[in-house]
């Protein structure tokens, strides 16, 4: 059987990735780990303006993602357990790192971990170790007003998202920065409309399956290894 499976793919023991991607693709069928964030109409506008260096030289890159649901994980026999919102959201957010920052060596250290409700966390501070650009993700299970954010910034301008699909209005805006000083020009998009990544990640693991590509777990390795870095 084709196999999607939610994120994030763990194993106790990482040689468990390579067994099954030999076993998968000598039987010829296809193992996919679900981000669907990477869906995000924004999300994707985000990776095209990067690809063209529009923004120059990268500084900074910060993300928050929060939502309201530390009471439900605390309800949960087995989700309030282990490192918590750390791999609920922060596997997202690393995912998406790698999608924009294919080139970069991403390795990430805890700047502040907290259980205010919780046995596991629930909130979560981690920055990059790289210097350049520098990432730093936050992430919540006690936002009380679900909330997505990401300012990147660069020598030329800079780019910003506010909020999901799902949480609409989406904005992206592009700055691009005045000389000495001053205000930007401003170019700004705004989405209203239902979540599209389910269905939209359901058709592009099809077309995995239809065009029976090899399975690498290479991703998945790399961002359990990050996770069990922080802590």
């Amino acid at each position: 059987k084709n196999i999607i499976i939610e994120k994030p793919l763990k194993f106790s023991d990482p040689n468990i990735f390579k067994s099954i991607e030999k076993k998968a693709n000598e039987n010829k069928i296809v193992i996919y780990t679900a981000y669907n964030h990477r869906f995000e109409p924004h999300f994707i506008k985000m990776k095209k303006y990067l690809d063209t260096n529009i923004i120059g030289k990268i500084y900074s890159c910060r993300i928050f993602y929060g939502n309201g649901t530390a009471k439900l994980f605390k309800e949960s026999p087995w989700r309030d357990k282990g490192d918590g919102v750390l791999s609920e959201i922060g596997s997202h957010l690393i995912d998406l790192c790698f999608f924009w920052f294919p080139k970069n060596d991403l390795n990430f250290k805890a700047i502040r971990l907290m259980k205010n409700e919780n046995k596991s966390f629930d909130h979560v501070i981690i920055g990059s170790k790289n210097i350049s650009p520098y990432i730093e993700l936050e992430m919540s299970l006690c936002m009380w007003k679900n909330y997505f954010s990401c300012d990147i910034i660069g020598e030329k301008g800079s780019l910003h998202i506010q909020n999901l699909c799902k949480w609409g209005p989406s904005t992206i805006t592009y700055r691009k920065r005045k000389l000495p000083s001053g205000k930007p020009v401003e170019k700004k998009y705004i989405i209203r409309r239902k979540d599209p990544t389910w269905k939209l990640e359901y058709f592009h693991f099809k077309k995995l399956v239809s065009k029976k590509l090899k399975v690498n777990l290479n991703k998945d390795m790399k961002i359990q290894k990050i996770l069990d870095n922080i802590l």
